[in-house]
């Protein structure tokens, strides 16, 4: 399993902003490995993110997003102290999930 995420999310006026550190090695299946053969892809495919059990974003990504991957997004509708959980699932089918509290 991935290492955990760091998740940081802020209550901004009527908004909350979201900022989220993913680790994952994002191969894109084109980089040559030392002997010459082919790395093989692995990279995240899908991210959802909810408030209290609320979509709050949903992101289709593919192979050409960097490694460690950083998201940040803004929305609206969550308070203080609310629940922040944040998903992905890459393509060989490996998932990470994460929460983190409104400050």
């Amino acid at each position: 399993m991935a290492d955990p995420m760091k998740i940081r999310a802020k209550a901004n006026g009527a908004d909350v902003e979201v900022k989220v550190l993913m680790s994952h090695e994002m191969e894109t299946g084109q980089r040559k490995a030392a002997d010459g053969s082919l790395v093989p892809a692995w990279y995240i495919q899908t991210v959802t993110a909810k408030c209290n059990d609320k979509v709050v974003l949903q992101a289709n990504w593919g192979p050409s997003v960097s490694k460690n991957p950083f998201l940040s997004f803004q929305f609206k509708g969550g308070n203080v102290g609310d629940t922040v959980e944040v998903s992905w699932v890459d393509n060989k089918g490996e998932t990470r999930t994460d929460k983190a509290k409104i400050a």
